[in-house]
Parts: C-alpha cells; sequence; structure tokens
C-alpha cells in the first residue's frame, strides 16, 4: 500500500517539490500566487527546516489529530518567549508602550488575511468560546431589554461544537429565546443536503410569528468535520431576514478560504493557534462595521469597558498576552512556504484526502463527505467489526489507540439509522493533515486498526471505566 503512494513516507513532506508548491507529480506549481504581505520573498523551507522547526514535538506519537489542539512552531515560540521576557523585565514600559501598538500591528495584519474593510472590525480575543459568548451576550441583552420579543429564534447547526451550544443554552435559552437545530445528515453527499435542512430549519423558525434573530453558522464543523457552505447559509439568511449571522469558524483561518466581503456575515470567529501556527490561545473576532454592534462588549469587564470591543479585548486586566503579539512572526513562518497560507491550505487538503483515501481502501469503508467538502480534516469510516455502539466506545477507543499503538486521533460514534441492519459503520476517525505530518503517520493508524481486526477486538472487550 505505501509504495504506491510515494517511496519515502519518512519525509515531514512526500518530497521538497512538494513542499515548495509543486505537485508531486509533475512538479510544476499548483498554487495560485496572491500577493505577500511582506515585499521580499523570504528563502523558502526545507524539509529538515520543518523537522527542525517541531523538534518539540513527541517523535514517537502518530500525531493526525491537529484540529484539536494546533501546532505552533519553535521559531514562534521563541519569539514569544521574548515578548515575555520583555514584559517581565519592565512590565510598566511595555504596557504604556508596546503593547496596544503591538496588538494593532497583529489586527492589522489579520485584517488584511481576511480581507475585512477595517481594523476596527477585528477584535483579538483568547479563543472562538470566547467569541461566541461576546456575540451571545448581546443576544441575551436582547431580550432583557424588550428589543426581541420572548420566543423568538435562534438557528443554529446540530453539530455546533459543544462548547457554542452550551453558550447558547447560557445566554439565549435562558434570557427566553428560542432555539432551533439544524437536522444536518452524516455521512453526507452533498451542499445541497445541507442548505435544503437549512432553509427549512428557518422557516420553522419564523412559525406563529417569530422572529429568527440569530443563526449561528460553523465554517467547518468539528465533529463530524465537513466544510458547510457559509456564503449560500449567509445568502439564505438575508433572503429569510434573519437579523443577525455569526460564523463560528473555529477551524477557519488557515484551513479554508476566510473572505469577509464574499462571506458577508455580521460576524466571524476563527482560533489563530489551530491551523495559523499561534499558541495557545488567540482568536479573531470579526464585526462588521455596517452592523449595529454597539452593545458588543468582551465578558471580562475592565478599564477600557465603553470604548469599543477591539480596545476592551486589548486590555482584560494583568494576564500573558503574548499569543496576540506573535501574528507578525507566524506570518513570517508561512510565508516560507511556496504560496503561503494558500499553497499550505492547498497541499494538506490534497494530502489528507489521499490519506483518507487510502485508509477506506484498506478498511472497504468510506469518507464521510466528500472530498470537496472537506478542509485539512477528514472523517474516516473505520470497520463495522469493531463494534462502536456508544459515545463511550469511541473515547475508550481512542485511548486505546493513544496508549497501545501511540496513535493521537479523535473517534466519532455515529447512532444507526432507522432500518439499518448489522454490519453498519458506526464508527468514524476524524484524521487531521499540517505541514508537520508524514505518511508514515497515516500508515501507523492504518496497522493499529487492522492489527486490532486481525485479533477479534471489539469495544465491548474493553475494559469499562
Amino acid at each position: 500500500m505505501a509504495s504506491s503512494l510515494h517511496s519515502n513516507n519518512t519525509q515531514i513532506c512526500p518530497n521538497p517539490t512538494a513542499l515548495n508548491g509543486g505537485s508531486a507529480a509533475d512538479g510544476k506549481s499548483q498554487i495560485s500566487k496572491k500577493p505577500r504581505l511582506y515585499a521580499d520573498p523570504p528563502l523558502l523551507f526545507t524539509p529538515s527546516d520543518i523537522i527542525s522547526e517541531f523538534s518539540h514535538h513527541d517523535p514517537a506519537v502518530a500525531r493526525i489529530n491537529n484540529g484539536s489542539f494546533g501546532c505552533c512552531p519553535s521559531s514562534v515560540l521563541s519569539a514569544q518567549n521574548q515578548l515575555q521576557l520583555q514584559w517581565l523585565r519592565q512590565p510598566d514600559n511595555f504596557y504604556f508602550n508596546q503593547l496596544q501598538p503591538k496588538i494593532i500591528q497583529s489586527r492589522t495584519i489579520i485584517k488584511d488575511i481576511i480581507n475585512a474593510d477595517h481594523v476596527d472590525e477585528v477584535s483579538i480575543v483568547d479563543n472562538a468560546t470566547t467569541a461566541a459568548a461576546i456575540v451571545l451576550q448581546q443576544i441575551a441583552w436582547g431580550f432583557a431589554e424588550g428589543k426581541f420579543c420572548r420566543g423568538d429564534a435562534a438557528v443554529m447547526l446540530h453539530y455546533a461544537y459543544g462548547a457554542v451550544k452550551k453558550s447558547v443554552e447560557a445566554y439565549v435559552t435562558r434570557a427566553g429565546g428560542y432555539v432551533i437545530e439544524v437536522p444536518l445528515p452524516f455521512p453526507v453527499s452533498s451542499v445541497d443536503e445541507i442548505v435544503k435542512e437549512f432553509r427549512q430549519a428557518l422557516r420553522r423558525g419564523k412559525q406563529n410569528g417569530r422572529k429568527v434573530r440569530l443563526a449561528v453558522i460553523d465554517h467547518v464543523t468539528s465533529m463530524p468535520t465537513v466544510v458547510i457552505p457559509v456564503k449560500e447559509l449567509v445568502t439564505i439568511c438575508r433572503e429569510e431576514g434573519v437579523d443577525q449571522v455569526f460564523v463560528d469558524a473555529a477551524h477557519g483561518i488557515g484551513c479554508v478560504d476566510v473572505d469577509m466581503k464574499q462571506i458577508g456575515a455580521d460576524f466571524y470567529t476563527s482560533n489563530l493557534h489551530k491551523w495559523f501556527f499561534c499558541p495557545p490561545s488567540v482568536a479573531f473576532l470579526y464585526c462588521k462595521k455596517s452592523t449595529n454592534n454597539s452593545d458588543l462588549h468582551h465578558p471580562v469587564v475592565s478599564h477600557e469597558y465603553g470604548n469599543g470591543l477591539a480596545i476592551e479585548s486589548a486590555w482584560i486586566g494583568t494576564r500573558d498576552y503574548s499569543s496576540y503579539l506573535v501574528v507578525p512572526k507566524v506570518l513570517e513562518f508561512i510565508n516560507r512556504f511556496e504560496g503561503g497560507i494558500e499553497g499550505i491550505k492547498k497541499r494538506n487538503h490534497e494530502y489528507v484526502v489521499e490519506m483518507g483515501q487510502m485508509l477506506v481502501k484498506a478498511w472497504g469503508t468510506r469518507l464521510g463527505c466528500p472530498p470537496e467538502m472537506c478542509s485539512s480534516m477528514v472523517m474516516v469510516g473505520l470497520p463495522a467489526c469493531l463494534g462502536i455502539s456508544s459515545d463511550h466506545d469511541a473515547l475508550e477507543l481512542r485511548t486505546c489507540l493513544r496508549d497501545k499503538f501511540v496513535v493521537e486521533v479523535p473517534i466519532y460514534y455515529r447512532p444507526p439509522k432507522d432500518g439499518e441492519e448489522g454490519g453498519v459503520v458506526t464508527g468514524y476517525a476524524r484524521i487531521s493533515y499540517q505541514v508537520y505530518n508524514k505518511f508514515e503517520d497515516y500508515y501507523k493508524f492504518r496497522d493499529a486498526i487492522n492489527q486490532l481486526v486481525d485479533n477479534a477486538f471489539t469495544c465491548a472487550s474493553l475494559p469499562i471505566s
């Protein structure tokens, strides 16, 4: 199996040509040339450079779960450490003379990358969960202050991230809002399935004279993972009179195309520590300037309250802000790859699809969605004979793979649908591909599952914890 893909599967990238933007087949660049944010082209990375940048990773682990926590290269960690030392050396000088200009520099780079109109539209926060709290807190105040009627609706996807679902419960449901979850099929076969279900959910939200005050749309769902057609869904929201649209794109920047003018949402958030190589934890929240967002406030109130969300978020008390400040260094790192972030996204997508297809061929299963609906993550069906019959089984199998085979990969349980007989695939693995990965990681996962199957393993044999 391995020889049919690449003869040297122990490299960080299948070959140096592919690393620097060429096709592994023909050596010609397939990356569209977009202008860099730096004028002088930097020296491109070699495979050994990448090994060095991620030498702090545990080399024994097949780490195919970049989607959960991301990764940060050594050069960026070193820059962060220098910023931390500058702060500790003379905190007053750093606070009064350096912190805010450096945060503005990071916000400006983000603004350019996401194609926002103005830097004032970009706030830096800890993570996408914080951003969700900021937006949903505003909705809660709308109910509390009588701007919205009790029972007005908020719509979100059934596969919304768990923490965001809890935030909707805490802020919207508790304030009197009526929450509608959009049921999405899985496995999913086409964009049309998602669009159809979403449109129907919005219309349910408007029944009995209700208004839909907010739609929460994932750009890339977490578990199961699939790329959501956000531009189409935002357009539908406008057609159906939804007040505000919030795109939760925790996996967005560095993973899929992120363009505020094209997407057209009122709010958009993405983590920078998942696919954009920043250290934990840092994210941005985009707030469209034409949206009435004067009531947007950071949930941690500090001295800057009332000076606008971007200013409030830039100081929420004494803490380590260094992860906010390394964005320029991260951009420098990214631009050492052919095609910059666009090249990285393209190659990660191509390789994760290739590895996903290798795995489903080995196991006789299927991908969770068509390749064009995948990002840098893919859902891969696991052999039905493993007997995954609950979320607990999925978690225990994941633990088994970590402890016995040194493979780190999330496992998703898909309940059988009505009428489905035995032998149905109920377990899917979410595999990620990032620049530090090598094909050997995925072969290790394949061989671990094959060994379990050969040993007649089933989840029923796992110890009850």
